[in-house]
């Protein structure tokens, strides 16, 4: 019997769809147990429901009628949660009332739970309809052992398929999320920009993105790899600028185990990752010179090792690469490698800043509102004529990603169900700016100051009025040495 369990075992650890599962799984305990007819029956965990998930014979195929096999018998299973064995239902006095048993000429059955970590889901059901006696006590400890094995590859599946299904979710939700409409802009210079972009999307060269910082690099970047024909595969990103040399080669090409101090096992690297996906380069100028020489050798050949290994890899990658500096003048004074240069961008596409759009600062504006008004929990409506004379006053050193700040900024400091100038502040101010006469700091301390004192000095009424937390203002009032009143 042990063996046969053994071979069971490795048969169906081998198999993930569920369905095919189901039925192997009902079919091995019906050749083995030489029953006429097996079902699995699973629970639905929030409704208690039962459905038959799979149903064979002896010749293997699909059972077509489900309504012949006794849910007397299966009922007393998962409500007693223990094994049951009939040889004859038919003169059995817990069955032979049963209606199924005597229209369908059901004699021997044998059920037994489907358990995992004793949480009940399921039975497994086999009768026969030609003779009593078919099954043995040895049957019945055979069968319930099968069914332990078999909960477990049968919860492994089931949850292999509702990763699957998680997976094309959250694939469909990513694209929706980096879909054209992520890049809102309505100006001539982002028209002309999702022109390019409508250019090369269905294709597979290297794009190097221009732009200042916070212009939204990585976003467009996403945009391309969502949009385009490696959209099934990983996009990888990497800040080049943030790593020293020595750990941003075992980041891009994986490391052996003891290549390095602090190296404990054999890890991949982002090409690896990568693989048949996108790698995006972030601030790319900023890899150094002996980097750019391995980097360049890995997109010509398509193939890389591993740091303290010999074995060579390949990986299949579409390269992104970004830079706020201007990379002709680096490659110029030999800052970046010039073929390296011309294998990245074998087209480049300039993001405008934010300066250059105006006429987009409304509609972003109001697309930050709506997603930071939601995220803090507070009903604000709109923004104000007032506020949107500032917003569009403002020169935005730090481009969209300042302006998204600013907002969110805004609705933190608002008591209202709607944004005014006053709660309009800059973090960098030009010089339309130096008319206002404290700093962003000075104005946020007075504004909280003000609603404290309104709020009698209680903190908690304080935070709640303000839309956030305790804690946050408490380091507040800790920082500006403001003592709690006794």
């Amino acid at each position: 019997m042990f063996k046969t369990l053994f071979e069971i075992s490795q048969t169906l650890n081998s198999i993930l769809s569920l369905e095919r599962l189901l039925n192997k799984v009902m079919d091995l305990a019906i050749e083995t147990l030489h029953a006429e007819r097996g079902f699995i029956i699973l629970k639905n965990e929030s409704s208690d429901e039962l459905k038959i998930a799979a149903a064979r014979n002896m010749e293997k195929q699909d059972v077509k009628d489900l309504s012949v096999i006794s849910r007397s018998v299966v009922r007393s299973v998962l409500h007693d949660r223990k094994p049951l064995l009939t040889h004859d239902a038919k003169v059995d006095t817990r069955f032979r009332g049963s209606e199924s048993v005597r229209l369908h000429n059901i004699i021997s059955i044998m059920c037994v739970p489907l358990l995992l970590k004793n949480r009940l889901f399921g039975a497994i059901y086999v009768d026969n309809t030609r003779k009593k006696g078919v099954f043995s006590d040895e049957d019945l400890e055979f069968l319930t052992i099968f069914a332990n094995q078999a909960g477990t590859v049968i919860e492994n599946a089931r949850l292999h398929e509702s990763l699957l299904d998680e997976n094309v979710r959250l694939r469909q939700e990513v694209r929706k999320i980096y879909g054209y409409e992520s890049l809102l802009g309505r100006s001539p210079k982002m028209l002309r920009f999702f022109e390019l972009l409508d250019r090369i999307i269905d294709s597979d060269v290297s794009v190097m993105l221009l732009g200042e910082t916070g212009t939204g690099k990585e976003l467009a970047a996403r945009t391309i790899h969502y949009n385009g024909p490696r959209r099934e595969k990983n996009f990888v990103p990497l800040y080049c600028g943030s790593l020293p040399e020595t750990l941003l080669e075992s980041e891009l090409f994986g490391s052996k185990k003891g290549a390095y101090t602090g190296a404990v096992q054999d890890r991949q690297g982002l090409f690896e990752v990568a693989d048949g996906g996108t790698i995006f380069f972030d601030e790319v100028c900023d890899v150094s010179h002996p980097i750019q020489a391995k980097l360049l050798r890995s997109l010509q050949e398509g193939e890389f090792r591993r740091v303290g290994e010999t074995k060579i890899r390949r990986a299949d990658v579409r390269v992104i690469s970004a830079t706020n500096k201007d990379i002709k003048k680096e490659v110029r004074e030999g800052r970046f490698r010039e073929d390296l240069f011309y294998r990245l961008n074998v087209i480049s596409i300039t993001i405008p800043p934010l300066r250059e759009r105006k006429k987009d600062i409304p509609l972003l504006a109001d697309y930050f509102l709506k997603r930071y008004a939601d995220k803090a929990g507070k009903r604000i409506e709109r923004l104000t004529d007032e506020a949107v004379s500032r917003l569009t006053g403002y020169s935005y050193p730090g481009n969209v990603r300042e302006l998204e700040n600013t907002i969110e900024r805004a609705i933190l400091l608002s008591t209202s169900d709607q944004i005014t100038g006053k709660e309009i502040t800059f973090e960098m101010r030009d010089v339309r700016e130096e008319t206002i006469s404290s700093s962003l700091a000075e104005r946020e301390k007075a504004f909280i100051l003000d609603i404290l004192e309104k709020m009698g000095g209680n903190r908690r009424e304080t935070a709640d009025a303000l839309g956030i937390s305790l804690r946050s203002l408490q380091y507040r009032l800790k920082e500006w040495g403001v003592i709690k009143r006794r």
